[in-house]
């Protein structure tokens, strides 16, 4: 049966991509019709799951409308044709109850092989915590200690029409998840505040990330490469701005990656320990200020501080900026339940935090002529 199925899938894939025949790879993917057979078993699987259910669909339908169109034309009343005068057949109720509740069994048998291989995510060789939150990933590999937030890359120029829009708008990411290639991987899927879901279709992996709860999904990629996907659920106003991209890369490749990454963090803790000994100038923070400023807050509270009334309060002039240092590093660090202020305290670093904090507090007028130190902040992280 195998067999059969490959030679009708490669003839029905023909006549689905027949626009792009004689175009490039990246112009095909503009005309595809049908799904991806993706790269791992289980997206091939899917696949060919998916081609067996349409030619299934295409022959009941030539069948059915095949005998109805004849039956109008062959026996229509202009030919001479009287209708037959009967009620009831045992023989054809049992004929249609019987043939599709066969056709059925038939679809099903595959149908729950795949499915159950889908689930099956046992015996990993990496798991990865994904957690969704607006609008970015986290990625945590259980594994090692390597985590980071994975944001959109795409210039806002090219958002707004005044840059020329790249061959990968809107999915492309500053730091992209790595695994490796032929071992099985382990997505925890979940969410720190809204219901998101991480899909990635050439892994066939499209898994909800829901808050309080964590799904699991799983993928064994088997070429090296670069594969792009979207958060697939509705999560609120830049939903289409939260990428996937992952790259595979070949095991000896990943590890060498795995241990740059640990390197890079623990040197990274390192220099905050360093910072929180040392008072940063007023100068320096609001030009570090500044700029994570505008990377990171201005979309919502505008460049120039007096947010969108209604939607993103104000901080210029606003009280807890010129008055309660406390409650601004707090919710700065902490964000604030039930609302679009997300926690940026795993987001930046003390000196992205302690500078950003410092910036809102005496740009646009407000020149309270106070500085938030790393130390005040990582006072506030760590209850000392």
């Amino acid at each position: 049966m195998k067999k059969t199925m490959s030679g009708a899938v490669a003839f029905l894939t023909g006549i689905l991509a027949f626009p792009a025949i004689a175009e490039s790879t990246s112009q095909l993917d503009q005309y595809q019709l049908n799904l991806t057979k993706g790269v791992t078993d289980i997206s091939a699987e899917v696949y060919d799951l998916h081609m067996l259910m349409f030619i299934i669909c295409v022959v009941i339908a030539v069948a059915v409308f095949g005998v109805m169109f004849y039956s109008m034309v062959f026996h229509r009343k202009s030919k001479g044709a009287k209708p037959a005068n009967f009620h009831e057949s045992v023989k054809v109720e049992i004929a249609w109850t019987v043939v599709p509740f066969i056709i059925l069994i038939f679809m099903a048998i595959p149908a729950a092989q795949t499915l159950i291989a889908m689930e099956d995510s046992s015996s990993p060789d990496v798991s990865v915590l994904v957690t969704g939150s607006q609008w970015k990933w986290h990625y945590k590999y259980m594994d090692s200690d390597v985590e980071f937030f994975s944001v959109l890359a795409t210039q806002p120029e090219q958002i707004a029409n005044k840059f020329e829009k790249g061959i990968n708008y809107l999915l492309e990411v500053d730091r992209p998840l790595v695994i490796p290639t032929g071992k099985k991987v382990r997505f925890l899927v979940t969410s720190d505040d809204v219901i998101h879901s991480w899909w990635v279709p050439d892994f066939a992996v499209k898994k909800d990330a829901n808050p309080g709860f964590i799904n699991e999904a799983w993928t064994k990629v088997n070429e090296p490469g670069i594969y792009r996907g979207q958060c697939a659920e509705l999560c609120g106003k830049d939903h289409g701005f939260m990428p996937v991209v992952v790259i595979a890369k070949e095991p000896a490749e990943y590890e060498a990656w795995i241990a740059e990454q640990q390197d890079i963090q623990r040197r990274a803790k390192e220099e905050e320990q360093k910072l929180l000994a040392m008072n940063m100038e007023m100068g320096e923070l609001m030009e570090v200020g500044e700029r994570v400023y505008l990377a990171t807050c201005a979309a919502c509270h505008m460049p120039n501080g007096e947010g969108l009334p209604g939607a993103f309060p104000a901080l210029k002039g606003s009280d807890m900026a010129l008055n309660d240092m406390q409650a601004h590093i707090d919710i700065v660090v902490n964000g604030k339940a039930g609302t679009s202020m997300q926690a940026f305290g795993k987001q930046l670093s003390l000196k992205e935090l302690a500078a950003v904090i410092t910036y809102e507090r005496n740009a646009w007028g407000n020149n309270t002529g106070e500085t938030v130190q790393a130390k005040d902040v990582n006072a506030l992280v760590t209850g000392q």
